[in-house]
C-alpha cells in the first residue's frame, strides 16, 4: 500500500460516472479516495448519504470524492438509485450521490492501496480513506473497522487543517477548527529558540520555546 509522502498508485476504473484515469483525470485537485465493504449494507449507506450531502462542500475546498467497492457498476447504480428513492437519514431524504463509484471487481486497485485485509475480510474492503493532494501524493491515510461509520466531519477537518499547513507552513493542534490559533514550526538553533521566545507578545504567543502560537491566518 502506498503510505503517507509517497506517490498514489496509478490505475485506470469503471465508476457509476463512467470510465476515469486517475491521477490525470484529477489533475490539480484533493481528493477523498475511499473505499467501502459492499452495496446494500447498512453502514455504507449512512456513509454515502452524509459525503454525498458534503460533496458541494468538499468542492469548494478543490476537493473531489471517489468511492470504490468489490462490487459491479450495475449493483452499484442499483443501490445508489435506492438511496435516492426509498431511504431517509437524519433529515437527508433523496440524496443523489454524484461522485464516481469505482466498480473493482478484479480487486487490483483494492490491493494496490491495501484495502484488503484479510483478517477482516478476503472478499470485502475495509473502510480506508486515502487523502490525496494536487500532486497525487498521499497525506492522510485513515482506516476504520466494517463495524463502524466514518466521521465525515472529521475527514473535511483534516482536509482544511492539511490546506492551512501547505499555504501559510504552519501546523495545527489537536481539535484544531477553523479560526482557532496555529502552531510556528518549532525553532532549528538554540539562538532561534532564544529570539523566538523574547519576542512573543503581539502578533504570537509562547507556551514556551518550542510551542508558539499565533492567529488563524484565515480567521474565522
Amino acid at each position: 500500500m502506498p503510505l503517507i509522502g509517497e506517490k498514489a498508485p496509478e490505475f485506470e476504473a469503471e465508476t457509476t460516472q463512467g470510465k476515469i484515469t486517475f491521477p490525470k483525470d484529477y489533475k490539480g485537485k484533493w481528493v477523498i479516495f475511499f473505499s467501502h465493504p459492499a452495496d446494500f449494507t447498512p453502514v455504507c449507506t449512512t456513509e454515502f448519504m452524509t459525503f454525498a450531502s458534503m460533496a458541494d462542500d468538499f468542492r469548494k475546498l478543490n476537493c473531489e470524492l471517489l468511492g470504490l467497492s468489490i462490487d459491479s457498476t450495475y449493483s452499484h447504480i442499483a443501490w445508489l438509485r435506492t438511496i435516492k428513492e426509498r431511504i431517509e437519514y437524519k433529515g437527508m431524504k433523496g440524496v443523489e450521490v454524484m461522485f464516481p463509484v469505482i466498480s473493482d471487481l478484479t480487486m487490483e486497485i483494492s490491493k494496490a492501496f491495501g484495502m484488503l485485509q484479510p483478517a477482516a475480510s478476503s472478499t470485502q474492503a475495509v473502510r480506508a480513506v486515502f487523502i490525496i493532494d494536487p500532486k497525487a501524493i498521499v497525506r492522510a491515510i485513515l482506516y476504520y473497522p466494517l463495524s463502524n461509520g466514518r466521521n465525515m466531519q472529521e475527514i473535511r477537518r483534516l482536509l482544511v487543517a492539511m490546506q492551512h499547513s501547505d499555504e501559510h507552513g504552519i501546523a495545527t493542534p489537536a481539535n484544531w477548527e477553523i479560526g482557532d490559533d496555529v502552531i510556528i514550526p518549532p525553532p532549528g538553533s538554540c539562538g532561534v529558540a532564544k529570539e523566538r521566545v523574547e519576542g512573543a507578545g503581539k502578533d504570537y504567543t509562547c507556551l514556551d520555546w518550542f510551542l508558539c502560537l499565533k492567529k488563524c491566518p484565515h480567521g474565522n
